[in-house]
Order: structure tokens, then sequence, then C-alpha cells
């Protein structure tokens, strides 16, 4: 702040209310205080993390999986037989067993979770999630790659909502699993149907599986207390079980035209493109 020379973040509650009563003779509780800080519009002493797009053809690209999402490929509506699954990987998932056991909820007191543990090993946990039907297929494997990859698309291939499909377009981002022409033309020999495509860089918050994995994360994974991986794994089938018994697709708001208006203001953080 401006008189003491101190950014309002590196100043207590109590700092706040001392010099409110300095300047207007008379005591304000820190509770008043912290109600009027938030209902402020702006808050300065607050802060997020943000990366912006580093390809000069993200729109074109996110515009394509946008239409996908909003049922159109190629200016076309899609058919009843095509598919859209968005695909990913949720990484480096760890076993942590707890040194004690959890308590139970109290009247006034949460459950409480012992904070140190053991390490039990980790997993990585792939997914498909259907995006018309609001279903997931996944599966826990030991390391990512194009080998676990291809065994999740066996799996949802095998699968007999899926055999009578004519288009599968599957919706992936850029890691090593599906990165590339050559992905593209791994998963189409794997099966003729399947049409690759990717996200551009940085654009992790238009693929719905991530969507799925933040759930996941809420309620499977927080807290973190599992004796051994395949506690983790029955658990994971589990909540795939519970999702796919009551299906609901994901109401995906973020158009093509929110898109163009987001670029808008985007559009001085972007890279120039060569020779500029």
């Amino acid at each position: 702040m401006a008189e003491s020379g101190e950014p309002l973040s590196r100043q207590s509650l109590a700092d706040l209310a001392r010099r409110v009563q300095d300047r207007i003779g008379r005591p304000m509780s820190r509770s008043t205080i912290c109600r009027i800080l938030h209902r402020d519009a702006i808050k300065p002493w607050q802060h997020e993390s943000w990366i912006f797009p580093c390809d000069p053809d993200f729109g074109a690209k996110a515009a394509r999986v946008l239409d996908l999402y909003a049922q159109r490929w190629q200016g076309r509506p899609l058919r009843k037989t095509d598919v859209v699954l968005s695909s990913d990987e949720k990484t480096s998932i760890q076993a942590r067993r707890r040194r004690h056991p959890e308590t139970p909820p109290q009247p006034g007191q949460p459950r409480r979770a012992e904070h140190t543990y053991d390490r039990k090993g980790a997993l990585q946990y792939l997914a498909a999630w259907d995006v018309r039907r609001g279903t997931v297929v996944g599966r826990c494997e030991a390391k990512t790659g194009l080998a676990p990859f291809g065994r999740l698309l066996d799996q949802v291939l095998g699968m007999p909502v899926y055999q009578a499909a004519k288009r599968i377009f599957v919706v992936v981002d850029n890691g090593s699993s599906h990165r590339g022409e050559a992905a593209v033309r791994r998963a189409a020999t794997q099966d003729s149907r399947i049409v690759s495509v990717h996200l551009t860089v940085h654009a992790s918050w238009l693929n719905q599986a991530e969507v799925y994995f933040s759930p996941v994360q809420r309620k499977v994974l927080t807290p973190n207390d599992y004796p051994d991986l395949d506690a983790l794994r029955v658990r994971l089938a589990l909540y795939e079980e519970l999702t796919n018994r009551t299906p609901k697709p994901f109401v995906w708001n973020f158009t093509r035209q929110k898109l163009r208006e987001w670029l808008k203001r985007a559009r001085p953080h972007f890279p120039s493109p060569p020779g500029d």
C-alpha cells in the first residue's frame, strides 16, 4: 500500500485493523475487514498461474476439437454411428499408506488422515471419455507410452458398443504416447475407423478427459490412503463403474464463438510468425 510502502499481501488483518483505527479513530474488527476485502472486485494480493498458447495455429486446431464436441466434423454433422472419445493419462499416481489409521469424523471435527506415509509404488491411469454418452473406459499401467495407449485403444475397440461404430474420433494431446503424424498412422493401422485429432500445446483445458480426472482427483485420490497399488486399482475401477451406471455427458459451453472472443484477448501474447 502506498502509505506503508509494503504490498497488501505482506500485511496481516491485524496490521490492517491497526491502520484503520489510526485513520478513522475507532476500531474495526478483523472479520469486517476480511468481508470488505472479499467483496472487492480487484484483489491485487491474489494471483493464478497461466500459460498462453505458443502455437500460431492454436485457433484452427482448437476449433476442430470444439466442432467434435458440438457433433460436427469438417462442416458436417456427425452421424449416429460416429463416436467421439477424449483420451489422456493421469500419471505417477502414488499409493500412500499412512503411518496411522484415519480417524472417523466427529461432531464439529472432520475425518483426519495422518500426514506421514510410506510410498507403495505408483501407476499411470489411462482413460477414454465418451463425449456423447458420458461414459469412460480406463486402465492402469506401470508406465505410459505407445504400447499402453495401444492397449487402451484395444480395450475400447473390444467393447460391443464401439464395434458397430463407423468412425471413432480420438481427441489426444501431444504427449509422447500419441504425438505427431506417426501416432496418427499407428492408430489408423490398429483400426482404420480411428481418426486421431490432436490438441495443440497448452490446450489440456480443452480435453474432456481432463475434466473427468478432476473428480477422480477429488473423490478417489484425496486423501490418498491406500495400502498398495492393487487397492488403488480397485478404487479407480469402482469409480469408473459408478460413473458408467449413470452416464452423464459434460455440458460443454465453450463454443467456436467463445474461442474467437478468447483469441482476440489472447492475441497479443501469441508468438509472432517466423520472419516477423
